[in-house]
Order: C-alpha cells, then structure tokens, then sequence
C-alpha cells in the first residue's frame, strides 16, 4: 500500500522479507558475514601498511578494494541487521540519512568499477612493458590513479543524487532494504525523465570506460602472454588476470541485476537478494582471491605466525 505524504522528513524501509522462523538465522549469518569482511578486510589494509616490502605500487592500489568493500559493508549491513529485528512499521529512517546512505551505496559501486580499471592499468604495465614498470608506476602516478578513481566517482554520484534531492516527495516508502538513488526518485510524483537520462547515461558511461578498459587491457595481456617464450610470466599472468576478471565478473553480474530488477516490481525479492548479495560476495571473496595468492603476503604472514611460535615457546 502506497504511504502518501508531501516532503515526509522520516521516511519507512521497507527491509528484507524474512518468514518470522527465519529471522535469526538471516540475522546471524548476515552478522558473521559483515564481521568476516570487517575484519579480513581491515587486516589486509592494515597488513599492507606496516610491511614495507608490500609498498608497491600494486598492493598501494590494491588497498583501494578493501577499503571500498569496508565503506559499502559499513554503509548498508548494519542498518539492514538492525531492521531485520523490528517490526515492519518501526522501520524509519531520516530523509538526509536516507540520502546519505543513498551517496555512499552509489560510491561503493561506481569505485568498484574505477578500483578495477586502475589495477588493469597497472597489470598492464608490469606485463606488457616491464623494464619501465618502475619508471612509469611511481608513487605519484599511483596517487594520481586513485584520485582518479575515486575523483570520478564522487563526481559522477554527486550529480546523480543532486538531481533527485531537487524533487518533492509525495510517498515515504524505501522499497529495498536500504536507500539508493532509485527508491529515493520513486518517492517523488513529479517528473523523473532527467534523472532516468542521466542515470542511463551514468551507467553506459561507466560500463563502457569500465568494460573497454578491461577487455583492451586483458587482450593486450594475451597477446603478449601468446608471443612471450617466458614460462614464469605467463603463469603470473594467468593467474593476476584470471582473480582480476573473477572478480569484476561476479561484481558485474550483481551489479546489472540489480538494475534490470529496479525495472520489475513484481521481482522485489529477487533484486532484495542481489543487492546484499552485490556487497557481501566481493566483500568477502577479495581479501581470499588477492590476499591468499600474493607470494609476498603469505611470506609476510608465515613470519609473523613463525615469530609468535618462537615467542611463546
């Protein structure tokens, strides 16, 4: 039933659909979930920090995924626990948290496009032009590229969320389980055709950049992979490239479903589910795919368990 108010300051979360028998379950393991991200996560970064042989620049880079899977998490998981416990009908939030929350969502998922195109940039580099790695890969261009990457992204939200604050609103019903642009121009009874044109170009800017950027950088990978005679470069390559493209695959698919499902209200569930799904899976399967297979981490780890094993014998 449609909630009809002009300019309503709270506004109602319509949440996650869970049967009465399966909300501490789903609580419990969204719980755990948003721990293990926390905290894989926050090691990852804070274990890139203090090794100095990880500052390079690929692990400099590297650190802008967990620490976008820490903003996204951060932004959307708690108040989804927390609404999963209440009632239906006290699940209010303010219209600037809304909007605040809105910004930061849009962030998490425009930054993990741009997060990706600067590490390709980087792999491509390191494999298709090696003797200048360092030359080119300086600690300036490395803050040069994640300024980009964020630069881009706040800029990009920033208007797409400035043309739906300037709307009235004649309903106060957040039909998802957290607030993003979408539930937020629904909201309004007057004309949304600039924001869905924006919003259309927004997102066929951002895919075509993020998509041409991988494919061109992938091929040329290959075709240097292809001619190379080097065993141990191509099997690095390989395996970079094979966790970089799972990645961005599982985060496209997510991502784009969650879209297509904002044109279909009969499939709320669904796009309910997806958009959990779009931040916990990468969230939680980065600091595995990244952290786990890097040679420098895993030596970097053995010593620290090695030295505590000395300490307290």
């Amino acid at each position: 039933m449609e909630n009809y108010s002009l300019n309503s300051f709270m506004l109602q979360i319509e949440g996650l659909n869970v049967e009465e028998t399966s909300v501490f379950p789903v609580f419990f393991l969204l719980l755990f979930s948003y721990l293990y991200i926390m905290i894989a996560n926050i090691g990852i970064v804070v274990l890139i920090i203090i090794d100095r042989s990880l500052h390079q620049p690929m692990y400099l880079l590297f650190c802008n995924l967990p620490f976008n899977d820490i903003l996204g998490n951060c932004v959307m998981l708690p108040r989804v626990l927390m609404d999963i416990l209440q009632l239906p009908s006290e699940r209010l939030i303010s219209y600037y948290e809304c909007v605040v929350q809105a910004f930061f969502s849009h962030i998490f998922g425009t930054a993990s496009h741009t997060v990706l195109m600067i590490m390709a940039f980087d792999r491509y580099v390191a494999i298709c032009n090696p003797l200048r790695y360092s030359a080119i890969m300086t600690n300036r261009m490395v803050l040069k590229l994640t300024v980009s990457a964020w630069g881009v992204a706040f800029v990009l939200v920033g208007i797409l969320l400035g043309l739906t604050v300037r709307l009235n609103r004649c309903r106060s019903l957040i039909t998802n389980p957290f607030c993003d642009n979408a539930s937020l121009f629904k909201l309004s009874c007057e004309s949304v055709v600039i924001n869905n044109i924006y919003g259309l170009t927004f997102t066929v800017v951002l895919l075509t950049a993020s998509i041409g950027s991988i494919v061109l950088t992938y091929t040329k990978i290959t075709v240097v992979c292809l001619t190379s005679r080097n065993k141990s470069l191509n099997s690095k390559a390989l395996k970079t490239c094979s966790t970089h493209l799972f990645v961005y695959m599982i985060m496209f698919v997510f991502g784009k479903v969650n879209i297509v499902l904002h044109r279909f209200p009969e499939y709320s569930d669904y796009r309910k589910m997806c958009v959990v799904l779009f931040h916990i899976i990468p969230g939680s399967l980065n600091p595995i795919i990244y952290g786990v297979q890097s040679k420098e981490m895993k030596r970097f780890l053995s010593k620290l368990f090695c030295s505590r094993k000395v300490l307290s014998s």
